[in-house]
């Protein structure tokens, strides 16, 4: 099994940037795809962006393209999310989450779940 721990959310304005981190153990992160999801109060999880084991294949959920960039970095295994002009739609605990597949939107695929960081967007 592979543990996830997720680092790196805080308060922030809006317009504002955030990097969060997902720092693997267990088991190389460089074998999963991961990606990175959110909730907010009241609302199911949703698929924000996913990055193939290479990094050759990255998708994003239309809401943040343009704002939000996923990376890895196999030596340090982890994996980041840099969030830039945050928005207080934003606000949600984020979960970075692991398959073993190619990389997709859709959250059964994934086998292995950090606990989340909240991040909240002020107005």
């Amino acid at each position: 099994q592979v543990q996830l721990v997720e680092s790196g959310g805080g308060l922030v304005q809006a317009g504002g940037s955030l990097r969060l981190s997902c720092a693997a153990s267990g088991r190389t992160l460089s074998n999963y795809a991961t990606g990175w999801f959110r909730q907010a109060p009241g609302k199911e999880r949703e698929f924000v962006t996913t990055i193939s084991w290479s990094g050759g294949n990255i998708l994003y959920a239309d809401s943040v393209k343009g704002r939000f960039t996923i990376s890895r970095d196999n030596a340090k295994n982890t994996v980041y999310l840099q969030m830039n002009s945050l928005k207080p739609e934003d606000t949600a605990v984020y979960y970075c989450a692991a398959s073993m597949g190619r990389g997709s939107s859709w959250i059964a695929e994934y086998e292995f779940w950090g606990q989340g960081t909240q991040v909240t967007v002020s107005s």
